[in-house]
């Protein structure tokens, strides 16, 4: 059978403009339950490129959080070929993922994970004194990523002294301030009422107009629909289409 990492191209002979940041070739993912396989992902071929804003949807049961553990290194346990960022990383696994996933992408999540007692500015800073930079560092990054979602005058608080949407915003500051080359977010607006989401929604909106790299995960087409671009999966197959 043919090697599927053979299958992608080499990227020092693209176009710097044609690198996907996302390919993936021929990845599938069976599970076994009590003896039984069952297939959660087919065959997936998927490209994201740069500067896109894709939503995945699809019901429960499809497919999108598996789909979404592989994209964003979570689970290495998978068939077929993934690159992410130019490098092969189907393969990798424990350290060199997580070294990875720590400083190219950036996760929002629908609970926020938020640790209770710490303030916001340390909840930011996080991810970037585990890429090791200097505390300094850190926390100038988190102010500004704080400033950037408007939590300038609530840097001291803590989560549970937050509204729900201050949080979610905090943690879209968390997710940005390592600069990650993609955004995977995954139903940020599910524990939020309709107006807070909107507010996200637009602040994802205006994260993908400067320049940001964003996934979606979503259920809800109203949702799903804020993006350039929609993969429908169902039954562990994918069929991609443009919104």
């Amino acid at each position: 059978m043919p090697d599927p990492a053979r299958s992608i191209p080499e990227p020092a002979r693209l176009d710097a403009a044609q690198i996907p940041v996302i390919q993936l070739t021929g990845v599938s993912k069976t599970y076994h339950r009590q003896g039984t396989p069952v297939s959660a992902l087919r065959g997936i071929d998927l490209v994201i490129h740069p500067g896109e804003f894709a939503a995945i949807m699809g019901r429960s049961g499809s497919g999108k959080s598996t789909l979404l553990h592989i994209l964003g290194l979570l689970d290495a346990e998978y068939e077929g070929a993934y690159r992410f960022d130019r490098e092969l990383v189907s393969g990798l696994e424990g350290e060199e993922l997580a070294r990875l996933r720590n400083r190219k992408i950036g996760f929002v999540f629908q609970a926020f994970h938020l640790l209770p007692q710490l303030s916001i500015l340390d909840n930011a800073a996080l991810p970037a004194l585990y890429a090791g930079r200097a505390p300094a560092e850190c926390r100038a990054a988190a102010r500004a990523r704080l400033e950037q979602m408007g939590l300038a005058d609530r840097l001291a608080h803590k989560p549970m002294e937050l509204s729900i949407g201050q949080r979610q915003r905090a943690a879209i500051a968390r997710a940005l301030v390592n600069e990650p080359r993609v955004l995977l977010a995954d139903e940020p607006t599910g524990a939020l009422d309709t107006r807070t989401a909107q507010e996200i929604l637009d602040i994802l909106r205006v994260l993908h107009r400067d320049g940001a790299t964003v996934v979606l995960v979503t259920h809800d087409r109203e949702v799903g629909e804020i993006a350039e671009r929609i993969i429908h999966i169902t039954d562990g197959q994918t069929n991609d289409g443009v919104a």
